[in-house]
C-alpha cells in the first residue's frame, strides 16, 4: 500500500479535503474548509486513523497486528491508531480502516456540517 493510494481513497469520500496544519504533515479532513475534522493522518510509512469509537475496541488492531499497529501519541486514548503501510496489514483492511475512520468522524459532526452525499451505510 502506498500513501498516495490511501490519500486517493480518502479524498474520494464526500466532503473530504487535504490540509497541512503542521509543517511536513498532511491530513485529510471532512467538513467545511476551515472547520473540518481530521479523519486520516498521512505519513510516509504509516496512516493514522480513528480505528474505533474508544480505546478498548481500537485495541483489536493491536492484537491482530502487534508489529504493524500502534496507539497514536496524544490522541490514542480516543481510539486513534497508527497503521504501517509496509504490507504487514492487507491493503483491503487498510482501506477499510480509512472508511471506518471517515464514518466515525462524520457521525460526530453536527448534521449541518456533514457532507452532502454521505450516508452511514455507504461510508
Amino acid at each position: 500500500m502506498t500513501p498516495n493510494r490511501i490519500r486517493k481513497h480518502a479524498l474520494a469520500k464526500p466532503g473530504s479535503w487535504v490540509d497541512s496544519p503542521w509543517e511536513d504533515d498532511e491530513v485529510v479532513k471532512v467538513g467545511p474548509e476551515g472547520n473540518g475534522k481530521i479523519f486520516v493522518f498521512l505519513g510516509r510509512d504509516t496512516v493514522g486513523v480513528k480505528a474505533a469509537a474508544g480505546r478498548e475496541a481500537a485495541d483489536e488492531w493491536l492484537l491482530r497486528y502487534p508489529d504493524a499497529a500502534s496507539v497514536m501519541p496524544y490522541i490514542g486514548r480516543s481510539g486513534w491508531n497508527s497503521l504501517t503501510l509496509d504490507g504487514r496489514i492487507p491493503d483491503d483492511e487498510l482501506l477499510s480502516a480509512v472508511d471506518t475512520s471517515y464514518a466515525l468522524v462524520v457521525e460526530k459532526l453536527p448534521r449541518s456540517r456533514r457532507p452532502e452525499g454521505w450516508d452511514k451505510g455507504g461510508a
